[in-house]
């Protein structure tokens, strides 16, 4: 059974900082592909950042240069380093893992945290 548990959301003001990890179990992450996605009511989730199984990260243009994915293979999980936090950052965060593996797309999402930016 594949679990994705995400942690560390809060309320913060702008500004601030906040780090949320997914600790996964059942996979191996670095063999998938991991994001972080947020969604806020009625919009779309949208992708903040992902790393690939190889390593390769990308961003939002919205959270270029303040959020940072990092990989712990050991401990299997992924983080997401939120840095100079705005308001428009508040939202439903979200851990995905995702692959295509002889020719089955497969993909798992955690249940979330919330992010609160307010002053």
């Amino acid at each position: 059974q594949v679990q994705l548990v995400e942690s560390g959301g809060d309320l913060v003001q702008p500004g601030g900082s906040l780090r949320l990890s997914c600790a996964a179990s059942g996979i191996i992450i670095n063999t998938y592909s991991m994001g972080w996605y947020r969604q806020v009511p009625g919009k779309q989730r949208e992708l903040v950042a992902g790393i690939s199984s190889g390593g390769s990260t990308n961003y939002a243009a919205s959270v270029k240069d303040r959020f940072t994915i990092f990989r712990d293979n050991a401990k299997n999980t992924v983080s997401l380093q939120m840095n100079n936090l705005k308001l428009e950052d508040t939202a439903v965060y979200y851990c995905n893992a995702a692959r295509l593996y002889s020719g089955r797309f497969t993909d798992y999402w955690g249940q979330g945290t919330h992010v609160i930016v307010s002053s």
